[in-house]
């Protein structure tokens, strides 16, 4: 099997390769304007562990004027997984196509809190109770703001995204 072939096989079991759009809305809540859940396009990208690969694709994107929202990277079976989110997806896809790197786009979950002790396992523990698994989280900056984002792969998008939307409106409240 071509290596291309294989390595796609691999981050198919790693990042389940699927397509998505990005949603984002706003909706009213008792006269207080409260961000709705945004489902979000990630990227992983997936490439042979060795020094200094971080460095290239960040610099492949910057080269292109596409910033990085949020990041996380570490090795798995001898490659390298960088999951991403940046600003501007299309761009990011034909970066990724002429560096010739295999990658995935999937659906995740975003949202913005505030920074205090305890919000991201508020909204952990929200999930839980609803018995979705959180696959994996990191977290992120918004770009206008500075305001923490956080960012979850799990395993029902949609569900994940109105049981969150729920949440925060009650929040604001």
């Amino acid at each position: 099997m071509p290596e291309h072939e294989r390595l796609e096989g691999v981050i198919g079991r790693i990042a389940f390769d699927v397509e998505c759009h990005c949603i984002s809305r706003r909706k009213s809540v008792s006269d207080v304007w409260v961000d709705a859940m945004p489902i979000t396009k990630e990227f992983t990208v997936l490439v042979e562990d060795r020094p200094s690969i971080l460095g290239k694709i960040c610099q492949a994107l910057a080269d292109q004027e596409v910033n990085i929202l949020a990041l996380e990277s570490f090795p798995n079976r001898g490659k390298f997984v960088t999951r991403l989110i940046v600003d501007s997806p299309d761009t990011a896809k034909r970066v990724f196509n002429s560096e010739k790197l295999t990658y995935a786009e999937r659906e995740i979950i975003q949202i913005k809190i505030q920074h205090r002790p305890g919000e991201i396992a508020r909204l952990a523990s929200r999930l839980g109770k609803a018995h979705i698994n959180i696959n994996y989280a990191y977290c992120g900056l918004e770009t206008a703001t500075n305001a923490p984002l956080v960012f979850f792969g799990v395993t029902d998008v949609s569900k994940a995204a109105s049981i969150l939307e729920r949440a925060a409106a009650a929040h604001a409240k």
